[in-house]
């Protein structure tokens, strides 16, 4: 069985606090609205007092910074409760997170790292995975990570590893395409082989981005406007998927609400191509 989303929900942006003035006072038409989960995973304050203001207008889905499925210690129970508190607030119709570790004995990197491509280490995550599915009571995604290193311990490929953790763990895909990208360059790849190879069925939503380049990498900042490599990247991915929700993301140097939007919305000339998005209905399914 594969994740449920409603493919129909079409091209949203992130919830970003430079733009919470202009959402709550000119009501943009936004199909859909991501949060970072952990910024609301809070008593009370701002945050929840926007965000529920949010809710009374748009569809909000829930995106995760802190699941950490490839901890060694396993999954944080104190963070899934509250994450599902959450969930409950917003009516999240599913829950993402990273295909990645960030802490060991209780010391956190606040980054996302990542797996050495193993079927050890992809048993261990697709455990935690399902355990987190369960928990949640939610269809959960998987997003692929940018990675700027590789581990000599490597089996496999990093799609490879990915289309094996989502069948163990019976989880959809997130799939970032300017991640896919990033790592392909930093890791001298062809993207198109990532892509081509991903299980469609799988992916639920995706990610577009910007990113910035350097002398010997280039690194997911998502302070840009997504570069031209990336958009015919993701005509592919819509090619093989058909009409997925997309997310653009825009984390940093956030120009204005509506250069972000428009940014967003180029996305749409790229399904022009494919029939309009329809619900689906797959038991617990997510079929592109």
């Amino acid at each position: 069985m594969i994740p449920s989303t409603d493919k129909s929900l079409g091209i949203g942006i992130g919830l970003r606090v430079p733009h919470y003035d202009h959402i709550l006072s000119e009501k943009p038409d936004v199909a859909w609205f991501e949060i970072i989960s952990e910024n609301f995973m809070v008593d009370g304050g701002r945050p929840l007092a926007v965000l529920d203001r949010i809710l009374e207008q748009y569809q909000v889905v829930q995106h995760g910074v802190g699941l950490y499925p490839g901890n060694d210690q396993g999954l944080d129970f104190s963070h899934l409760e509250r994450l599902k508190n959450l969930t409950k607030r917003t009516k999240t119709p599913w829950i993402s997170d990273h295909l990645c570790w960030g802490s060991i004995d209780g010391t956190y990197s606040h980054d996302l790292l990542p797996m050495p491509y193993t079927m050890e280490a992809a048993r261990k995550i697709a455990g935690n995975l399902r355990i987190a599915q369960d928990y949640l009571e939610l269809p959960l995604a998987v997003e692929n990570v940018s990675s700027y290193a590789a581990f000599n311990a490597d089996e496999m490929t990093e799609w490879e590893f990915l289309a094996e953790v989502v069948e163990m763990a019976d989880v959809g895909i997130l799939l970032d395409v300017n991640n896919i990208y990033v790592s392909s360059v930093n890791h001298g790849f062809d993207p198109l082989d990532y892509v081509n190879f991903i299980q469609p069925e799988r992916v639920m939503q995706m990610h577009i981005a910007g990113h910035s380049k350097y002398e010997r990498f280039i690194i997911d900042t998502h302070d840009h406007p997504v570069i031209d490599p990336v958009w015919k990247l993701y005509a592919r991915a819509i090619e093989r998927c058909g009409l997925t929700p997309t997310l653009l993301e825009w984390d940093a140097h956030i120009p204005s609400f509506e250069e972000v939007h428009a940014e967003a919305l180029k996305a749409k000339k790229y399904w022009s191509d494919n029939e309009q998005p329809t619900p689906v209905s797959h038991e617990r399914a997510a079929a592109c």
